[in-house]
């Protein structure tokens, strides 16, 4: 059964979020795959996962790095798994299509966004009527993650 967290953007943007998401799943091992809404948002991400820290980077590719099933984190704006991921990221609105092959899904939405907090509200009944797992997730003030009931 495929977890779902839903990740409530309010106190810090993505970029800031995102590299320490993912940095954790490289470190537990888990293969992992992060969707985007366009190539230009796809080639932002990447430079930024190789440079958000002096101290470390996060091991990643996009399609023009080779093959896919070398890198342990791919980025992508289709809804593929060409790493044999077992986690997806969902980021900028991409469609999340179907999500059962994966043990977890993160779908990261910013808050101040109209669109992308009614998509989340649709997802979030979709998901439920197929029966996934789901949590929720909200930033408090000092950005930490607080799961909701």
């Amino acid at each position: 059964m495929t977890d779902v967290l839903f990740y409530h953007l309010e106190a810090h943007p993505l970029e800031r979020v995102l590299p320490v998401l993912i940095e954790r799943c490289v470190e537990r091992g888990w293969r992992t795959v992060i969707q985007v809404g366009s190539e230009e948002r796809r080639d932002a991400l990447d430079q930024l996962l190789w440079s958000f820290s002096d101290a470390s980077f996060v091991p990643h590719g996009t399609s023009r790095d080779g093959p896919a099933a070398d890198q342990p984190v791919f980025l992508t704006v289709d809804g593929d798994n060409p790493n044999g991921a077992s986690v997806r990221f969902l980021v900028d609105r991409a469609e999340p299509g179907d999500l059962t092959s994966y043990e977890r899904a993160v779908l990261i939405f910013d808050g101040n966004d109209a669109d992308a907090l009614a998509d989340a509200r649709r997802y979030w009944k979709e998901f439920k009527a197929a029966g996934l797992t789901l949590s929720y997730w909200q930033q408090d003030a000092g950005g930490r993650w607080q799961k909701k009931a």
